[in-house]
Order: structure tokens, then C-alpha cells, then sequence
């Protein structure tokens, strides 16, 4: 028969490791410039899955969070990549959106100003919390802050941005994108 204060001893040791994994997944995820973009995925505003693994290679993947559709700062900067697309063209460029909306909210806001790029439904903030975005709380929907990360074609972050102006994001983006050319060049 064992000693109580050897299982005593050996049922908090098993306590201790168990508090210790769980404090480890609950570290949160921090992306520099140089690191592997972590895979991700999610549905598109047409209701279709999204990879990144059948894009990074193809594209430089500019990934941009912003909090949620159809509010002024989300719709400036949503308005202002739509308009720089002809900046993008030719430069193998993807720029894909990302927030905690539905697909179905992805779809209005698309409509309603007529937007010429992907947006992700994250619902869950599972691509959110991949890249280390912050989350904000919204009650029950899931807010995310507005970051920028421009993934290069190797898979790995060129860029990274958790102070975001939304008005300017496109344009800063756009001059990552042309020193990434110059350096292949």
C-alpha cells in the first residue's frame, strides 16, 4: 500500500504538469518578419474553402484583419484596397480580408461596396489567434483588431503590422510589396 503523502506527492506532480500544458497552449502566437506563416483556412465570401496551402507560392498573400463589416474604419480600408487594385495588378498579389463575420455578412458588405478581393469568414478567430491577432470583445460575435501581414512567397512573413492605419494600410502594403520586387530583382 503507498504512503498517502507519496500519492499525495505524486497526484500534485500530476497537477503541476497538467496547469503547466494547459498554460502552454494558452501562450499566445507571435509572429515576426522571418517566420513560417502558420497555414490557415476559412470560407470565402462566395461560401467556398479557402487554403493557403494552394496559394503561398502562387502569390505574395497580403492577410489583413480588420474588426467587422460594413462599420467606417473596416469600410475605408476595405474601399481603399478595391481601389488600388490596378496598383496590385501584375505584381502576383493576393489581398485577402479577414474577420469574425459570417460568410452571409462577408457577401452584403462585398455587394454594398462592390469589393474586388477575398474576404475570410473567421467566425471562430481560428486564423486570428493562428497569427497572434488580438481579439476584442463583442459580446458574442468574434472582433478582431486590425493587423496587416504581407506573406511572402516563400511562406514566410515579409511584414507585419499591429498598428494599423485603415486608410493607409494599402498604400504602406504596396511599397512593402515593392521593396519585396527589389530584392528579388
Amino acid at each position: 500500500m503507498s504512503h498517502p503523502l507519496t500519492l499525495l506527492a505524486c497526484l500534485l506532480a500530476l497537477g503541476m504538469i497538467a496547469s503547466s500544458s494547459a498554460a502552454d497552449e494558452a501562450k499566445p502566437v507571435v509572429l515576426e518578419p522571418g517566420d513560417k506563416a502558420p497555414a490557415f483556412a476559412g470560407d470565402t465570401d462566395e461560401g467556398k474553402p479557402w487554403k493557403s496551402a494552394d496559394h503561398v507560392g502562387e502569390k505574395v498573400i497580403v492577410l489583413y484583419f480588420y474588426p467587422k463589416d460594413m462599420t467606417p474604419g473596416c469600410t475605408k480600408q476595405a474601399c481603399t484596397y478595391r481601389d488600388m487594385q490596378q496598383d496590385f495588378a501584375g505584381k502576383e498579389v493576393e489581398v485577402i480580408g479577414v474577420s469574425g463575420d459570417t460568410v452571409e455578412s462577408h457577401q452584403e458588405f462585398k455587394k454594398a461596396h462592390d469589393l474586388n478581393f477575398t474576404l475570410l469568414a473567421d467566425p471562430k478567430g481560428e486564423i486570428a489567434k493562428a497569427f497572434g491577432v488580438k481579439l476584442l470583445s463583442g459580446g458574442d460575435a468574434i472582433i478582431t483588431s486590425r493587423w496587416t501581414f504581407v506573406i511572402d512567397k516563400d511562406g514566410k512573413i515579409a511584414y507585419k503590422n499591429e498598428k494599423v492605419d485603415a486608410a493607409k494600410d494599402p498604400a504602406t502594403v504596396l511599397k512593402v510589396i515593392g521593396e519585396l520586387e527589389s530584392k528579388k530583382s
